[in-house]
């Protein structure tokens, strides 16, 4: 399926909202009020942690899948391969930025020759 992401979508989007559906249709076949839902639904989102984690973006979720630690999890020489490495790409960033704004110049004298 992921040589055809448009089919994926597809196929995932109608999975999503036929799953949603059910769990609505079965909320209201239970006669399950408005604020019972509520409370229903914030307990269950906070015992598994999703209550936070969708509210503030699917860093966790994204985290987990690639098996990173948490910060309080590493141990010192990760957290400095880390800085390294954000070192090392940063430098690479302005490096590209200064050879840009050369070029760019380069350009500019060019147009004010001709």
């Amino acid at each position: 399926m992921s040589h055809y992401p448009i089919l994926y979508a597809l196929v995932g989007g109608v999975g999503i909202v036929l799953f949603w559906r059910g769990v609505w249709h079965v909320a209201d076949d239970m006669g399950l009020g408005s604020w019972t839902s509520i409370i229903i639904s914030l307990i269950l989102l906070l015992m598994t942690g999703l209550f936070v984690s969708f509210f503030i973006g699917h860093y966790i979720i994204f985290s987990g899948l690639k098996q990173e630690k948490k910060i309080e999890e590493k141990e010192e020489e990760e957290i400095k391969a880390d800085l390294d490495l954000q070192r090392a790409q940063m430098k690479i960033l302005f490096d590209l930025k200064e050879k840009i704004g050369n070029i760019e110049k380069d350009i500019n004298d060019i147009k004010s020759k001709l």
